[in-house]
């Protein structure tokens, strides 16, 4: 039960910082809906108890070795910079009913894995993570497993809380709040992505 516990709130806080795939969540969410959220939400999650398990396997010295750490920061960065090109354009459509089409829930799972697979942070901070776990002694033997299980389902608990507060504040957001929100998530991911090619290539 402890490891479960730990795991559960390492998911949950971890998922509960600001990011890129925040900003994509809350973005989609107003944009497509409750659903297209909760897809991006489980994307999130899958990722997380992923990489946790490869922390938790020591995956994270392979990011030592730069042409490994090379294409998966400038990869990262890629997908983070295209989403926010794609997001900016979608912020200057005249009126909602103008922009593309709904997302579905299957593709918006696969933007969220990829986009959340492709940032080599995430392996080192849940590397971080499990260095830590493991010297508080919740992350030894069959303890491992529960706690992955728990990181997964904390991730994903914020994620659905997060697409539901959002998804209720949808009926009463109009096309200007929905621009706005586009120009900022927009702006958010170019951000991110900008910064995370500007580590990949001076680190």
């Amino acid at each position: 039960m402890h490891s479960a516990l730990v795991g559960f709130g390492l998911g949950f806080f971890v998922a509960l910082q600001l990011g890129p795939m925040s900003l994509l969540l809350i973005r989609s969410t107003l944009r497509s809906g409750l659903r297209v959220g909760l897809a991006i939400g489980a994307g999130i999650a899958v990722v997380d108890g992923l990489y946790a398990a490869a922390g938790a396997a020591g995956a994270a010295p392979l990011l030592t070795i730069d042409p490994v750490r090379l294409v998966f920061g400038l990869v990262g960065a890629g997908v983070l910079l295209f989403l926010g090109v794609r997001t900016l354009r979608s912020a200057f459509q005249v009126r909602l009913g103008d922009e593309a089409p709904v997302v579905s829930r299957r593709r918006a799972f696969v933007v969220a894995v990829s986009a959340t697979a492709s940032n080599p942070l995430t392996i080192a901070s849940w590397a971080a993570i499990f260095t830590a776990a493991g010297a508080a002694g919740a992350a030894h033997g069959s303890d491992v497993a529960v706690l992955l299980a728990g990181v997964g389902i904390g991730s994903m608990t914020w994620m659905a809380l997060l697409a539901s507060g959002v998804g209720v504040a949808r009926r009463w957001v109009g096309d200007r709040a929905l621009r706005a929100v586009d120009v900022i998530a927009g702006a958010g991911l170019l951000g991110f992505g900008g910064l995370l090619a500007y580590r990949t290539l001076n680190d």
